[in-house]
């Protein structure tokens, strides 16, 4: 049978032969190292695939569920028979996390294969645009002769359409309704263990009494009511994973089909979904071969793997998978195939605005340790969000914090935070006891701390354009190609910045320097910085600034400090 491309309606970008790849069309390529090629890197491309060449690959993917209630990894309250059968004859990803702790910014970087931070589209419910040359990568699986369907969740956070990525993206779409002979890429997403499950109470499977209450919420019966339906979503999701599962057995595909199931974040009782510590950012990840494609596989069947694993890594291993070379663009590296290369020393995570309210965080685990570095300190974990306080126990939690009736571990949450934060994830799974400033934790800290900025660095980080300057300055192009210039953007400039600022003492002279400094965003983080100075230098010319941001960020600098009328005005105007 001749090859099939299947390339209709797909860009040219991937559409063009590249003959500098060699002549196989089946020889992978390893990705540049994670951090990485810059958005302007060559996508690079490859043959068609014969139809028999490639192995089936489906996806199940469950939303906003942590590990711990799959019952593969060791909670006896967790009900998730099929994923446990499928954990038993596969292998399980004990370190597997998102790259953001909320699905619309990870789902970025998942499809695009880049961290949603370096492309403008971290932000929930963003409509940036990609770079030219950054598209999804089910387009180059499409191109080589896949059937690919996805059913039927896609949230990429971009404006760039997603059409030529998919044969079939709707709530019907499925590998029956491809070719006969020809392999396929197949999503289904299960929406049973989403957070909104829990806005409406049903009646209980899993007994509150039994569940763990974290030592960050308070134990009473809404945590604990919120706690016993999330696992009892989960187990809902399981059940319908299995329909998936016997389908594909049904049609005689299970020898010729890889099988994924991750979670797409976190989640999702109060502060877990949307926040970088251990239980928003870590998911599940299962990975099943078949015996015709043991040799594809990382490790034996019924493996339990530690190395770091981050959803940026998904894209790559597809096309590893497929036999496909892997772009120099992708930020991750490919887990399984034969372009799989070793684990990294650390993975990176990132949380900007969620829903209605702005933040910026960004945090780096080696596996153990977790170091959080928090842009804004001022700004309280807890500020309301409407959709997470439609849970009972957030507005509980909330309602405990205004009587004053929580301990400090508990309270913690609606309080400024510490501008870093460091855990070990093995002693403190909660997270709640922040090791930065302990001196035996030094060496550690500095060590995430130089990860962490290495990362920003490498990667272009978008997230130190204020969001509405970003669309700005952009314009209709992509906010990456303006974070890759920098003369516009000196990110290493900001970061030293601001780091003076919060962690450290900034000279008078170079505050002042960097207030009048020709680049709005640096006049902004010269602004933002000024909240952790003390005393507090005179901002009142940032209230006239030619930047709608910097005049903001001025305003609710001052207005923290004394109720200056002119301040006042600035905000009057802008609404």
């Amino acid at each position: 049978m001749a090859p099939r491309t299947n390339a209709r309606g797909l860009p040219a970008r991937i559409k063009q032969a590249c003959a500098v790849l060699g002549a196989a069309g089946l020889t992978a390529v390893a990705p540049a190292s994670p951090a990485m090629a810059g958005a302007d890197s060559p996508k690079p491309d490859f043959r068609p695939l014969p139809l028999t060449a490639g192995p089936n690959i489906l996806w199940v993917v469950s939303e906003d569920n942590s590990p711990y209630t799959v019952g593969a990894y060791g909670d006896p309250l967790a009900r998730t028979p099929n994923l446990d059968r499928l954990a038993a004859r596969g292998i399980v990803y004990r370190r597997a996390f998102a790259a953001a702790p909320v699905c619309a910014p990870n789902r970025s970087t998942i499809i695009t294969g880049r961290y949603a931070s370096s492309l403008g589209t971290q932000h929930m419910r963003s409509r940036r645009s990609l770079p030219d040359n950054v598209g999804f990568f089910p387009e180059f699986l499409r191109a080589a002769g896949y059937f690919t369907s996805n059913n039927a969740k896609t949230d990429y956070n971009t404006s760039t359409p997603e059409t030529a990525a998919w044969d079939e993206n709707n709530k019907q779409a499925h590998w029956r309704h491809r070719r006969p002979g020809q392999p396929f890429f197949a999503v289904f997403n299960f929406e049973q263990s989403h957070e909104s499950r829990l806005h409406e109470r049903q009646p209980l499977l899993t007994d509150p009494a039994k569940v763990r209450v974290p030592a960050y919420l308070p134990d009473n019966p809404e945590s604990r009511a919120d706690l016993a339906q999330y696992y009892d979503c989960v187990t809902r999701a399981d059940t319908a994973i299995g329909r998936i599962l016997a389908q594909l057995a049904e049609d005689g595909l299970a020898e010729d089909t890889i099988i994924f199931y991750y979670s797409d974040n976190g989640g999702a009782v109060s502060r877990s979904k949307r926040f970088l510590y251990e239980n928003g950012t870590q998911v599940a990840l299962i990975m099943h071969f078949p015996e015709k494609y043991r040799h594809l596989a990382p490790a034996a069947a019924g493996s339990s793997l530690a190395e770091l694993v981050n959803c940026v890594d998904l894209a790559p291993t597809m096309l590893s998978l497929a036999g496909l070379p892997v772009p120099r663009h992708f930020q991750g590296r490919a887990i399984a195939g034969p372009a799989r290369s070793p684990a990294p020393a650390h993975t990176f995570m990132f949380r900007d605005r969620m829903d209605e309210r702005y933040d910026l965080s960004r945090a780096v685990t080696d596996g153990r340790y977790r170091y959080i570095r928090h842009f804004l300190p001022h700004l309280p974990l807890g500020q309301h969000l409407d959709f997470l306080w439609k849970q009972a126990s957030m507005r509980q939690w909330a309602g405990q914090a205004q009587s004053g009736q929580l301990n400090a571990l508990q309270r913690a949450f609606f309080e400024p935070k510490a501008a870093e934060e460091l855990f070990d994830c093995e002693a403190d799974p909660d997270n709640v006891r922040n090791l930065a400033g302990e001196p035996a934790h030094r060496d550690t800290l500095d060590r995430l701390r130089a990860a962490l900025r290495g990362h920003l660095l490498s990667s272009r980080d978008t997230g130190f354009l204020p969001e509405a300057m970003m669309i700005a300055l952009s314009g209709a192009s992509s906010p990456a190609v303006l974070a890759a210039q920098d003369t516009a953007y000196p990110l290493a400039r900001i970061l030293d910045l601001v780091d003076s600022c919060q962690l450290g003492q900034l000279a008078p002279t170079a505050l002042a320097s960097a207030l009048t400094d020709p680049l709005p965003v640096m006049r902004y983080w010269s602004i933002m910085g000024a909240l952790s100075l003390k005393p507090m230098p005179d901002l009142s010319a940032g209230l006239t600034d030619s930047d709608a941001s910097v005049r903001l960020a001025a305003a609710e600098v001052i207005l923290r400090h004394t109720r200056d009328p002119a301040a006042w005005r600035v905000l009057a105007a802008a609404l």
